[in-house]
């Protein structure tokens, strides 16, 4: 699947590997795109074999959010959850974090890296167009030539590509903070409500005076392009107008000359022209009634997602020493890895998915292995991730919990118990995904409502059930802890 696998605990151990091998690696964090090219044999070395992988995931430092006085920083480990989760974000580039509550589900979002949705440069991808509205920029780094810094719209050159030579790494990610009287909004328009690539996004921003006049407009358009575009001739109209009807309007009408769609399987080239004049004036409307930005103070259950991350605040542990002694057992080896408890050796060059099941832990379900199923749901230290979308040998000193790990047949845990009681099973092959991922809601939320059971499941598919039963089953769970605990 890949050449070779290396895990470097430095930035500048992962820039030297970079340049000794140059194109015949990638750098991988999430692995969420990419893994699935390797599986499709779309990414090849220029030889023609499989690449080699850096994985920068053991690197400290390169998952932070950090901000100054005009900007915000994001490092190329900082993943979709942690731009959702962050009040910087929220505050400073909010359709940032509205975006990344679009990608894929919590298990996705807990591995995805806003560094590799720009990398993969695909024009539906959600994080690039409001990063594009904010005029973000990119720093890269090579070993040899030190930092570069660029606009991100000179950083994508095209259709799925960016100008990023064969020995550098994106390492910096930085937004400038939009003013606070600034209000803004992303809009997405997929074929369903979860796990959808978009069919046409827009992010706005508009900057206003204190009599309503806009001051600044930016508008950013995904997928109806082969890179995201900005709606020049719409943001030239708005600026110095007050945003009444008429004038959305025509913004919404100026923004089609930006447009230069294709007919795909998501929608025709005339649908999505329809739908950026559509999607431009909804988003001006919103943010019209302030509705595409919070107030302070102001929580809306919609900024409070449900992320199945548990207690790690969506930061991946570099460290692998609490791990190992752990694992209690002088023979283990640095390529052991804790399985529900027990130290186990994994076998490499597979994703996690295919080597817990050739270990034994067969309640790991393949359905796709694209990350879309959920069915191979596990814990990666303490996060629910999709085990398909990891290079096993990332489980390399770190803690795994599969559905095996979860109870007991003479003491189940919580959720299992409540499936059995609810009847929230037919054929059983997505069980297992389903009931790790309710087992984590309901650390997050020990109470959950239904809505929230619901969006935790986003990631998980069942082909039989309707999912009622097993959201009762869920809901039910949490029910019967509040009652053993008053006991």
């Amino acid at each position: 699947m890949y050449r070779f696998y290396e895990s470097p605990v430095t930035l500048d151990e992962a820039l030297a590997y970079k340049a000794l091998h140059g194109p015949r690696a990638r750098i991988i964090a999430g692995g969420t795109d990419l893994l699935i090219e390797l599986h499709h044999a779309g990414r090849r070395a220029p030889d023609g074999g499989a690449p080699g992988l850096i994985d920068l995931t053991r690197t400290p430092g390169l998952a932070a959010i950090d901000e100054d006085a005009t900007h915000l920083h994001l490092g190329p480990l900082v993943t979709h959850n942690q731009c959702v989760a962050s009040q910087a974000v929220q505050r400073y580039a909010l359709p940032l974090a509205q975006a990344c509550r679009e990608v894929g589900a919590p298990q996705i979002r807990n591995r995805a890296t806003i560094a590799g949705n720009l990398i993969t440069a695909s024009p539906a991808n959600d994080a690039i167009a409001p990063l594009m509205a904010l005029d973000a920029t990119v720093t890269v780094a090579s070993a040899a030539r030190g930092e570069r810094t660029l606009p991100l719209a000179d950083f994508i050159t095209d259709f799925r590509r960016v100008d990023l030579a064969d020995d550098e790494i994106l390492t910096r990610i930085s937004i400038p903070k939009t003013p606070t009287n600034a209000r803004s909004v992303f809009i997405k328009l997929g074929l369903r409500r979860a796990q959808a690539i978009s069919v046409v996004s827009v992010a706005a921003i508009l900057t206003q005076d204190n009599d309503g006049v806009i001051t600044d407009a930016r508008i950013a358009l995904g997928a109806v392009a082969p890179v995201i575009v900005r709606a020049d001739a719409a943001e030239a109209y708005l600026r110095g107008k007050m945003l009444t009807e008429t004038v959305m309007d025509e913004a919404a009408r100026l923004s089609l000359a930006a447009a230069a769609p294709i007919d795909d399987i998501r929608g025709s080239a005339d649908y999505r022209r329809g739908m950026v004049e559509t999607l431009v004036r909804r988003a001006l409307r919103r943010i019209q009634m302030a509705d595409g930005q919070m107030t302070d103070g102001e929580e809306p259950s919609a900024h409070r997602p449900i992320m199945l991350w548990g207690e790690s605040e969506g930061v991946w542990p570099v460290a692998q020493t609490k791990t190992r002694d752990e694992m209690q057992d002088e023979t283990s080896d640095a390529e052991m890895t804790l399985v529900n408890g027990a130290p186990v050796k994994l076998i490499g060059d597979q994703t996690l998915l295919d080597s817990l099941r050739a270990a034994g832990f067969v309640g790991v379900k393949e359905g796709c292995a694209e990350g879309e199923c959920g069915a191979c749901t596990i814990f990666l230290d303490g996060m629910a991730v999709m085990a398909c979308m990891v290079p096993a040998e990332r489980a390399q000193g770190s803690r795994v919990t599969t559905v095996e790990g979860l109870g007991r047949r003479d003491d189940l845990h919580p959720v299992q118990a409540a499936f059995v009681d609810a009847g929230g099973v037919q054929c059983g092959y997505c069980t297992p995904g389903f009931v790790m991922s309710a087992a984590k809601l309901l650390e997050e939320a020990p109470h959950p409502t239904r809505e929230q059971a619901a969006e935790a499941f986003t990631g998980n598919f069942c082909r039989c059930t309707g999912y009622r039963k097993i959201i009762d089953a869920v809901v039910a769970a949490g029910e019967s802890e509040t009652k053993s605990k008053q006991k």
